[in-house]
Formats: structure tokens, sequence, C-alpha cells
């Protein structure tokens, strides 16, 4: 991973000085509520509905133990003991006092972490894959651009205060796992003919009141043009961008009110004012940043590992963990483990700071000392030799997060809901939690397969119920939480938006209305089929009948 220059230590020391002053300011009355609002924001920090909420960046979802250990005495120290993963990779604390979060951004800081840009109208956090540089499909990695991303675009002043938030997401892999296309801007790394990396650049794309797949505005950017080029689409986008309704101020809207081709000519002739500049990528600027991150040495190790085949087969248990929560590694001899942040009776992507303790340790004995975020809410160690996969997941199951269920339907996306944010409409934790108590056996998990279900209880859309197989909308009716169905959503690479099913169900029938709706595919699906081929095939009109002949 990057390593922090001196430059960059000594910039988010000064920074985390900054807020100190500021804040201490603000609690003595001498700093306006609005003033302060916008420095606090600019540093991670809201206020959610009982206390604030602080977001700390993990920079394309990639930490060291060191990292996750300080998170752990973090969430030990200031908080009730536990941090939150979200879909954007990053780490949230939901209980700090507002007096201590200066001495909270600076033990980040002593572990070379921050929470800079990770809230307001600026450029956040750049996520990408979590199995970057080691998928076994990977085309070129995405991490090297993701960084010279943040570096140029952490307190740009240019764009510091935009028409609204500005969401990157960057994959170099064939199959797309940070949903690329619903961002505001959307990199797809590639390589032309004669082999030479560039990206296939998608704009427009987003979430919220109004969701929209991004549209390509690039089909190939040479690398040496990758920051110049985004410099232009955020010119064009900081100067028409709508500033005075917050609903309609993304740039989304932008492209979608002048079309994708007038928008495209606005970004080429302001690029070509700056294409030659000092924005330019020289080799020597890559190798730079590409030289700083941690070179992993493995080891050379047999293809085959007859231990772990008899281990496979004599532990139905162990089996199934392997099937669902490991992948292919690049390397071989080595795996990619999942470590499901989805156990029963666990808000989705919650951790605690024991287990924060045992993963960082776990990472330092199987793992390289690595750490990885996803954004569906898991965590990833990328590092494993098959031959210690099996101590892997005795570890892992003695701090319960051995749950064999990623890509199935208790694999929930779910954000916060109105049991912490005061955005929202309607709870979505006690939903996801009711839901995945209703397919406790694994068995029948496994028989249903990879459905993904996401929640939001709001229209910010922070759970991207868009784009799940079956998304849930919270909404207040009169004072009573309802949800929204929608059905079809996709975030791989063939994105789709999911179509609402039909009205509004009530909270208490929720649950059972999600349960009805994976019944009806499995009654009807064909074998091998799964369920979005199944919905394009019969259409939503079986599932329509059965939830409302059933619910309300």
């Amino acid at each position: 991973m990057y390593a922090y220059s001196q430059l960059d230590q000594q910039l988010v020391e000064q920074r985390v000085e900054q807020f100190r002053d500021q804040t201490s300011r603000y609690l003595a009355g001498k700093l306006d509520e609005e003033v302060f609002k916008q420095l606090r924001l600019r540093n991670g920090l809201y206020l959610q509905r009982h206390a604030p909420m602080l977001r700390v960046a993990v920079p394309y979802g990639v930490l060291n133990s060191t990292q996750m250990r300080a998170l752990a005495s973090i969430a030990r120290d200031y908080d009730k003991r536990y941090a939150h993963v979200t879909t954007r990779q990053n780490f949230q604390f939901n209980w700090p006092a507002l007096e201590a979060v200066p001495d909270i951004l600076a033990r980040l800081a002593s572990v070379q972490m921050h929470a800079i840009q990770t809230s307001g109208n600026c450029i956040r956090n750049v996520t990408s894959d979590p199995l970057a540089g080691v998928a076994a499909d990977e085309i070129s990695d995405p991490r090297i651009w993701c960084e010279l991303i943040r570096q140029w675009s952490t307190l740009h002043p240019e764009f510091s205060f935009l028409p609204r938030k500005f969401k990157f997401a960057v994959t170099g892999s064939r199959q797309d796992r940070v949903a690329s296309q619903v961002h505001d801007i959307g990199l797809q790394v590639i390589k032309n003919t004669h082999a030479q990396p560039g990206f296939r650049v998608l704009v427009g794309g987003g979430m919220g009141r109004t969701p929209v797949i991004g549209k390509v505005i690039q089909e190939f950017l040479p690398a040496a043009d990758l920051i110049s080029y985004l410099e232009a689409i955020l010119r064009v986008y900081n100067l028409y961008g709508r500033r005075d309704n917050l609903y309609k101020a993304r740039i989304k809207i932008l492209v979608n009110a002048i079309g994708i081709d007038s928008f495209r000519q606005q970004v080429d002739s302001e690029w070509q004012q700056i294409r030659e500049s000092e924005l330019r990528l020289t080799e020597e600027h890559i190798r730079q940043v590409s030289d700083s991150f941690k070179i992993y040495r493995y080891r050379k190790l047999p293809v085959g590992d007859t231990g772990l085949e008899r281990l496979l087969h004599g532990n139905p248990m162990f089996s199934s963990w392997y099937r669902q929560n490991t992948r292919e590694h690049r390397q071989p001899g080595y795996r990619i483990v999942y470590v499901s942040l989805k156990a029963h009776g666990q808000p989705p992507g919650d951790i605690n700071d024991e287990q924060m303790d045992h993963i960082a340790d776990l990472a330092d004995q199987f793992s390289l000392g690595e750490i990885r975020t996803t954004y569906t809410q898991n965590l990833v160690l990328a590092h494993v030799e098959q031959s210690q996969l099996y101590d892997l997941w005795r570890a892992l199951g003695k701090i319960k997060l051995a749950m064999p269920n990623i890509g199935t339907v208790n694999d929930i996306i779910c954000c916060p809901g109105s049991d912490f944010c005061s955005l929202a409409n309607a709870s979505s934790i006690d939903i996801s939690s009711d839901i995945m108590n209703r397919f406790e056996a694994l068995d029948r998990l496994y028989d249903i397969g990879d459905i993904r279900i996401n929640i939001s209880g709001c229209m910010n859309a922070c759970g991207h119920h868009h784009v799940g197989h079956i998304g849930l909308l919270g909404v207040d009716k009169k004072g009573e939480d309802w949800y929204q169905i929608t059905l079809g959503g996709s975030a791989t690479n063939d994105t789709a938006l999911g179509k609402v099913l039909g009205p509004a169900v009530i909270k208490a029938d929720i649950g059972r209305a999600v349960e009805q709706i994976i019944e009806v595919y499995v009654e009807l699906r064909q074998p091998g089929e799964s369920f979005l081929q199944t919905l394009d095939r019969v259409g939503r009109g079986p599932f329509k009948e059965r939830i409302y002949a059933t619910v309300n």
C-alpha cells in the first residue's frame, strides 16, 4: 500500500491542529454554527440523530494492521467499542464526543490516516476493487491510479466547494466489483491494441432521488492524460452545475440536461487548454507512485495442496466457508479470503474493537499485514497461503467472523437508517436482521444462490437499493415505517436500476414480503438460472401477485 511522504504526514498533522483550533473556538462560542458546519464536514464530521458521526477515509479500501489497531483503539476509547464499514470502503464511528474529535484525528494521523474530504461538497474518497493486484481476472492494478487521483484531489483549491459531493470509482478487472457505472465518474482500466494502459471513462452516474447509469464520455483515454481530463470534467461541472437546488446539483443532472455529446464537447474544449500542462502524467511520476506501494514478496508454493483437499472433504463447515468466502488468487498457492461482517444479530458492516484487534493480528499472521474493505461492507485478507486457510478459518470462528455467507441472501448491503441517521425516513438495521433470521439454514441459503439485497433508509440511497437484485427503500407514512420494493437492479458489469414492484409495504410485513419474493424465484427458476435471469424471463407479475395477496 502507499506510504506517506514527509509532506503527506506534515499536511495531515497540520490539518489536525487547524481543526483542533476551529473546534475549540466553536465550543467557546467564537465561531458561527454555519461556518463551523463547513469546516467539520471537510474533516468528515456529521451531526447525526444521537451524536456526531466521524467518517474515516480508507483510500481505495486498503489499510495495514497498525492502522486497524488504531481504529480499534478509537472505538474503545472514544466510541461504543465498534465501527461501521461503508459502501465507500470507509470506517465510521457513530458516537464520538465533539470535543474529542481532534484527539481522534491526531491518533489517525499518527498511523497515516485522516478524515479529510469524507464529507462535504468536494471530491470524496476514491473507491476501488477490493481484489486489486491479486484478482485472477485483473487487466491492470487500479490502485496506482487511485492514488494519483487522491493526490490530485486532496485539498484541491478549485474543487473544495463544488455544487455537490463528487465520487470516483476505479476498476481494473473484467468483473466490476465496485459499482463503477453508478458513480459521478467511473474509470475502467483497459489496454489498447498495443497493450498500453488507459481508461474507459463514464460520467454522470449516481443514485439518490434520480438514479442514473453513467454514460461513456471516452472509450479510451491514455494513461498520461488521466488527471488533465478529470480536471477538465470537474471544471465544466463546477462552472455549470446547479447550485440553486440541492436535489439537482449532481453532475448527473447536468449531463442529462445538456446531453452527453454536448457535455463531451465542453470537456474537450477545456481539456485542450490544459492537456499539455503540468497535469500530464509522466512515466517517472507514475513510477514514483507505483514504487511507493509495498511490494509483496510471495513465497513459491505448490499449485495443489493435498492437505487442504483432505480438510475440505472431511469438514463440511470448512468446505462451505472455503466455497463461499474465498476466491482464486493470481499467485499460485494463495487464496483471497473474504471476512463476512454479516453475522446473525450483527448490523451489516459493523465490527467491534476486539474483532478489529484480532483481524490485525490475523493479517500479520496470514496476509502480509494487510486488510481491505469492500463495497459490500465486508473485509478481505488478500494474501493467504492455501495451507493456512484452515487455521485462519478456525481463528475467524473464535471471533464470530467466519460466517460462510458471502454472495448470498444474507450478505446484505445496509445503511444505518433511522437508528442513527438524522436524514433517514425509516429503520434499516432491524429489517436486515429480520431477513437474515429467515434464512439461517445454510442449506436453504446455498440453494437460493446469489441474490443481492440492498436496504436504504431514505432516498439518499446510502444502501444502494437501486442496484440491489431486491432493493428496499424506507419511507415515512404518517410516522410509520414503510418500504418500497424494487426488483432487477445490478451493480456489476451489466449495471441496471431496479424497478418499483408496487405500493410500499408496512414494516411488520416487509421481511415476509422479501421471503415471498425469494420463494417465487425458487418455484419458477429453471436449472442453473439466476434470480435476474428468472425475473427477465417471467417478468414481475408473479412476484407482484404473490406479495400483494399476502401483505398489507
